[in-house]
């Protein structure tokens, strides 16, 4: 049966439960202080553990956190993976490098965001090139953050919404929300003005471990879009490229490529996927990589969940009495903790980082 103790109920303890694990399994660990604190003043950290020989050519990498509060997802497989399975269930070879937290400040105070406020998963574009413009934001900003939360103010910017909506598409309406934009730094997913912690953070892992190998895969876990408690391998090469071939020997027809138009996601610019295959590209290294994303609620309800959890931080009191019931709120979008969608997520994060393993074994596919 599925460990669904591997899961945890704070950021606190999922650190404390991965770092155990991580010793179970003879992992070497070491960690990147974030400059902030959590809620309580705790402090926060991306703590990573490398199961396996140094001098390897193949390397399968699993990253829980990019999205903050949806780290609980991937930290819980994480645990379960170094507790269960470990070095036994590598081929020679072969390591495994597990980033656990990658944004420990969305983690810990259960949002979505970095601590700079950048979407994480929109942060990795060319910084020194201008920045994408999404014009439908630009028209709807002020309605998806109002200054109140009272029921007469969202009534009201919902129905112009609505209005929006109707006149665009559903497609064009949530590119416009959630496709990305770099004009309001405390707007919904905010790309950034700059390469945040995370992401530096996340290249001097890239540096230190991956650089040089023959052939990296990566499993970025997520949580908030599809079916509950499915997990779909999203992928976004190019199609019909040697990576995107890959993919698919990798984990079959259960892929859905985002260059097909076949993913519920919105995103196009500065994801994770994007700035890794900028630094780990052929022909130097063979990368393959696939978003996992496991599905919770419904759209709209994560949508009021971020429009609350934004309006907290922007005009409310992070440590206030109306916290905790937005917390509360994102905690369950994009974490819910059931015994059943936790085994979801154990099984199927088995099973593809599994075929991931077996994958990075077929050489110059």
């Amino acid at each position: 049966m599925p460990n669904v103790h591997s899961f945890a109920s704070s950021y606190p303890e999922a650190r404390d439960k991965f770092l155990a694990a991580a010793t179970l399994a003879g992992a070497t660990t070491w960690r990147y202080d974030n400059p902030t604190k959590g809620p309580r003043g705790e402090a926060l950290s991306t703590d990573v553990a490398w199961v396996g020989p140094d001098d390897v050519s193949r390397v399968v990498v699993t990253i829980s956190s990019t999205h903050g509060v949806e780290g609980y997802c991937g930290s819980g497989f994480q645990v379960d993976w170094l507790a269960g399975v470990g070095a036994a269930g590598l081929p020679k070879g072969t390591a495994a490098l597990f980033v656990h937290a990658i944004n420990p400040y969305g983690f810990a105070w259960t949002r979505r965001v970095t601590q700079e406020g950048n979407d994480l998963n929109r942060n990795y574009v060319d910084h020194g090139k201008a920045y994408p413009v999404n014009e439908g934001y630009l028209e709807i900003a002020d309605l998806l953050i109002p200054k109140s939360l009272e029921s007469q103010v969202l009534a009201a910017a919902d129905a112009k919404l609505a209005e929006y909506r109707k006149k665009v598409g559903d497609v064009a309406f949530y590119r416009a929300i959630s496709g990305g934009q770099y004009s309001h730094p405390d707007g919904m997913f905010f790309g950034g003005g700059g390469p945040s912690w995370s992401n530096r953070t996340l290249h001097a892992i890239v540096d230190r471990c991956l650089k040089g190998r023959q052939d990296v895969a990566v499993i970025d876990f997520h949580t908030g879009l599809g079916p509950y408690g499915y997990g779909e391998p999203i992928t976004h090469f190019d199609i019909d490229t040697p990576a995107s071939r890959r993919v698919r020997a990798f984990w079959g027809e259960s892929v859905t490529e985002s260059k097909r138009g076949q993913t519920a996601s919105q995103a196009r610019d500065g994801l994770t996927h994007y700035g890794l295959n900028r630094v780990l590209s052929e022909p130097d290294t063979r990368f393959t990589m696939c978003t996992l994303e496991f599905g919770t609620f419904d759209r709209e309800s994560g949508q009021r969940a971020f429009r609350a959890d934004h309006w907290l931080h922007k005009y409310g009191d992070p440590l206030g009495a109306e916290a905790e019931p937005i917390r509360a709120a994102m905690r369950r979008q994009f974490y819910p903790d059931t015994d059943d969608w936790k085994e979801a997520v154990l099984f199927r994060g088995h099973q593809v980082v599994r075929q991931a393993i077996a994958g990075v074994q077929l050489g110059a596919l």
